[in-house]
């Protein structure tokens, strides 16, 4: 559970998520061009512009509040990494369009589970209820995903399962 106890750092918290969101949405956008899934890059394409969205709404929210400087190690997230980053060495450049919004469906609903887990742990009103208004979103986002993947044609995975005898390597 993550209990937040001030609405500066929800906000923190937030502003900090949707950016990552918006960032994945176009890498994955760049990723289904490259492999000529235009319509599924149009998707995430929209699910970038919806982040954006939402970093304006959250950039609204904060005004002339001070917001709390987070270093990536102070987070309190559920998992080790933010809930809209995708895990490492889960992103390929050979990923079915099913296997990328897998992905990111699993970013939506680890995002909704935080949100939520704020609702559940806060001792402040004002917290819970916006903490409940950005898990709605989460929700509706992980819907919309939800919705694209039964669209997939039954065999849209088949071709993730192909070998690369000469994987290329990320070094940081």
């Amino acid at each position: 559970m993550t209990t937040l106890v001030t609405l500066e750092e929800l906000l923190a918290y937030a502003q900090t998520m949707e950016e990552e969101a918006v960032e994945r949405y176009q890498e994955l956008t760049d990723l289904m061009e490259v492999h000529h899934q235009k319509e599924i890059a149009q998707l995430f394409r929209t699910m970038a512009q919806i982040e954006s969205k939402h970093v304006d709404k959250v950039a609204g929210l904060v005004a002339d509040r001070d917001l709390p400087h987070l270093a990536p190690w102070e987070h309190q997230w559920l998992d080790a990494d933010s809930p809209e980053s995708v895990p490492i060495g889960q992103e390929r450049y050979q990923m079915s369009p099913q296997q990328a919004l897998l992905l990111v469906l699993g970013c939506e609903e680890r995002a909704r589970d935080f949100y939520q887990s704020v609702v559940d742990s806060s001792p402040d009103p004002a917290i819970r209820q916006m903490a409940a208004e950005f898990a709605e979103e989460e929700r509706q986002h992980a819907q919309l995903l939800r919705d694209w993947l039964a669209r997939l044609p039954p065999d849209a995975g088949k071709k993730a399962g192909r070998v690369d005898l000469d994987e290329p390597l990320a070094q940081d």
